[in-house]
């Protein structure tokens, strides 16, 4: 039997030692994972307070933006610029602590990274617009003086608004510049903390954007055609609503609008009646001339067969040349409802005229106001004036009195502003430019007319009407437009524009209205009914697939411009008679939300196009 071993006391003294070393070992360890965790902790507790004082520094920034706006209104100059810096004081403490260390190399890090770069790229593009943007705008601000801007008999001061372009221009593209770099930022799979405020900041800067922009491009043309660097020469055309034409009406009275250094002067006033047949007939584009024929050419009455504005004005401005010897350097168009709407900034207007008041005799309104102008230009003076030619003179001398009221000065500048921004957008007052540079940024607007180009939203679809009567019965015509969005058809939508007319005439039109009114059949239409020419445009790309009348195919003559589809339908309208007629497009490829523009008319535009209707679609269809 073997005896055991007798343990070493070396043994014993290397395996202590060996466990002393594993738990010194293990004691560090231990504290450096208690360190690690402790660095941790307090790197999330100063990304947290740092989170929180970027939040709170951007909502007292944006919590201001109202207040500015209030005191922008109201022109407080000064309580807007203090504001501007408290706006900034806090923008830049958001950036600065975005920009933190920490924050910057915790922003490197997968998950929570990309949250912690969007917040900083949120911080510093709210700095930029505020450094940038809005405090620069706000220093000029205070040397535009709005009302010594608008022209009048006297003169403007345009200086200030050529000085401030190019800080306008450099406060738009620092917004713009924002803005691009908040929308490259890949939001799916951001936290909805960082996510949601996210997309408030990029519709935010999208709007401030566009506003900007406009700005900027005002601030870059107004001048030159307000006769800043020399005095410009603008055809005025009023449009007669009461015989329809694409853009609004027939372009009746003529004047020739003048202004040097912000001063307007109203000089050759003439009728299209007056100007008569061109010839040579003008050339005109010849999908256009295929579409509304050559008659756009010929006859200053016609130019606006066409819906787009350019291609009117430019005719216009020829025809004028030809038959006057005198060149102009635009065309502005301007319809009797846009005059109601100006009669917000001038009050009513007192004919006072001698000449005016004799036509008028007793029987028209000395005194034009919102409520009566319109009926009273566009259904009065027919039925209190026989002869054509003084019709024309009362409506070219109504016009001369409200030019007279706007360049008096006295017209209320915030209240013009506004009432020529609602005919802007409701297609009644309309621009264009024979200079190439100045016609390519309005171009990019309402104010343009065109039905091609930046101006149209993607998927615009447009009703207009023109008269084939001969005489000034759309006064009582009534309509609604209405888009009809289809079940998508072969995996592209269908989209149907509806037109319901109605002849409110009365019953005995053909003996109650003067034959000047009813056109007393001479061209082929019963008095007191209505005939039109209704033509339906459809988006880039699309097709118009069929046309019906109340509820039944009807033939209907198709053509395309600028890519556009286009569909016209020729109906007419006994008194008390209603009709409806649809134009259907198909494969379109626009995904964006439809948009309709109409042919602004007597009625209130908001009262004729209605609310886009939704067909029920089944799944899979």
């Amino acid at each position: 039997m073997t005896e055991p071993q007798e343990i070493r006391p070396q043994s014993r003294d290397r395996d202590e030692a060996m466990r002393r070393t594993r738990r010194r070992r293990n004691r560090r360890l231990l504290i450096s994972l208690l360190g690690c965790l402790l660095l941790i902790v307090a790197a999330v507790s100063w990304l947290a307070y740092k989170a929180s004082k970027i939040s709170a520094d951007l909502s007292a920034a944006t919590g201001l933006v109202q207040h500015l706006k209030h005191e922008i209104s109201t022109s407080d100059i000064a309580g807007a610029a203090a504001t501007v810096d408290q706006i900034a004081q806090n923008t830049e403490s958001a950036k600065n602590a975005a920009q933190d260390p920490v924050w910057t190399l915790a922003s490197g890090l997968p998950w929570i990274g990309p949250n912690l770069s969007a917040v900083a790229e949120v911080a510093r593009s709210a700095d930029d617009v505020a450094d940038l943007g809005i405090a620069p705008l706000v220093r000029i601000y205070d040397s535009l003086d709005w009302k010594e801007l608008i022209p009048k008999s006297s003169g403007s001061n345009l200086s200030p608004l050529k000085d401030a372009a190019p800080t306008v221009s450099s406060a738009a593209y620092a917004v713009a510049a924002s803005a691009d770099r908040l929308n490259s930022i890949d939001s799916s799979n951001l936290f909805p903390q960082v996510s949601d405020p996210l997309e408030r900041a990029r519709d935010e800067l999208q709007q401030a954007t566009s506003a900007l922009n406009t700005a900027a491009n005002v601030a870059k043309i107004a001048p030159d055609m307000l006769g800043a660097d020399g005095g410009k020469r603008y055809l005025l055309m009023i449009q007669n609503n009461a015989e329809s034409r694409a853009s609004g009406g027939i372009p009746g009275a003529l004047a020739v609008l003048s202004i040097d250094q912000g001063k307007l002067t109203l000089g050759k006033q003439s009728s299209a009646t007056e100007l008569g047949a061109m010839r040579p007939v003008l050339p005109v584009e010849t999908e256009q001339q295929e579409i509304f024929s050559s008659r756009i050419g010929k006859y200053m009455q016609d130019v606006n067969l066409t819906p787009d504005f350019p291609t009117a004005a430019a005719t216009a401005k020829a025809m004028w040349k030809q038959k006057t010897g005198e060149d102009v350097d635009g065309v502005i168009s301007i319809d009797p409802v846009a005059f109601s709407y100006l009669l917000d900034a001038t009050g009513p207007i007192k004919i006072r005229n001698a000449q005016l008041a004799a036509l008028a005799g007793g029987k028209l309104p000395l005194d034009l106001t919102r409520q009566n102008v319109v009926p009273t230009l566009l259904s009065e003076v027919y039925a209190k004036i026989d002869d054509p030619q003084l019709q024309d003179a009362y409506f070219a001398g109504v016009a001369q009195e409200l030019f007279s009221a706007l360049l008096s000065g006295s017209a209320d500048a915030k209240a013009l502003i506004g009432s020529l921004t609602q005919g802007v957008d409701e297609g009644r007052v309309s621009l264009w430019s024979a200079d190439s540079a100045q016609q390519a940024v309005i171009a990019n607007y309402r104010l343009g007319g065109a039905v091609n180009g930046p101006n149209v939203a993607p998927a615009e679809f447009g009703a207009y009407f023109n008269d084939g009567t001969g005489a000034k019965m759309d006064y009582y015509v009534k309509r609604t437009v209405q888009l009809v969005r289809e079940c998508p058809k072969d995996g592209y939508q269908e989209t149907t524009v509806r037109v319901i007319s109605t002849n409110t005439a009365p019953a005995d039109a053909a003996r109650a209205l003067p034959a000047y009114v009813t056109g007393g059949g001479h061209y082929g239409v019963p008095a007191g009914t209505i005939q039109t020419n209704v033509v339906a445009y459809g988006p880039a790309q699309s097709n118009i697939e069929s046309a019906s009348l109340d509820g039944e195919k009807t033939p209907f003559a198709p053509h395309f411009q600028a890519s556009r589809p286009v569909g016209i339908v020729a109906q007419q309208l006994a008194p008390g008679e209603t009709k409806t007629l649809e134009f259907t497009f198909g494969k379109i490829v626009q995904h964006a939300e439809p948009n309709l523009v109409v042919t602004p008319s007597v009625q209130p535009v908001k009262d004729v196009i209605l609310p886009t209707e939704n067909a029920s679609c089944s799944e899979g269809q």
